[in-house]
């Protein structure tokens, strides 16, 4: 086998892994490397003149955790059965987050080169925090970027 062969190969078996997670009816992928833990979160206290999308704070092991409600952050319906919801822990610029799902999936790997592009007719606003889509069987898997989900609504208020 030549070297070009070899790396070809080597490039076809890459892989990548994503902690799946449903949000809404949707599932989306984090890049397993961006989570740092999955929990039940217990008491969050609200914060006064918060984004509506900031569900507010808690105390996590000694750390404080901004609590983030990916459901208000895409503009999802609220969940009709508000059973337990589920928190994925984030790293983002030094601070920790909290980012609210609906319900936490299992670790898929997937080849890097299955990635595909956003397509072009989707709202602007979803391929912002969409790094791409993966087909799985019958399902596509919406691959979130997390430094996008994070940075949004992060402006500071105009006052008006």
């Amino acid at each position: 086998m030549s070297a070009e062969e070899m790396k070809e190969e080597a490039q076809e078996s890459a892989t990548v892994e994503y902690v799946t997670v449903l949000i809404g009816e949707q599932l989306f992928g984090l890049p397993i490397n961006r989570v740092q833990d999955v929990f039940m979160p217990e008491t969050i206290t609200q914060v006064p003149l918060s984004p509506p999308e900031i569900a507010g704070v808690l105390n996590l092991r000694g750390r404080i955790v901004t609590v983030i409600d990916m459901r208000r952050r895409l503009r999802l319906p609220r969940a009709e059965d508000a059973g337990q919801p589920m928190a994925v822990g984030i790293e983002y610029k030094g601070e920790s987050y909290g980012l609210l799902i609906d319900q936490v999936g299992e670790v898929l790997r997937l080849p890097v080169d299955g990635l595909e592009k956003n397509p072009g007719n989707l709202d602007r606003r979803w391929a912002m925090v969409s790094g791409g889509v993966q087909r799985l069987d019958g399902r596509l898997l919406v691959v979130l970027d997390v430094d996008q989900v994070l940075e949004m609504g992060s402006e500071p208020a105009v006052a008006a």
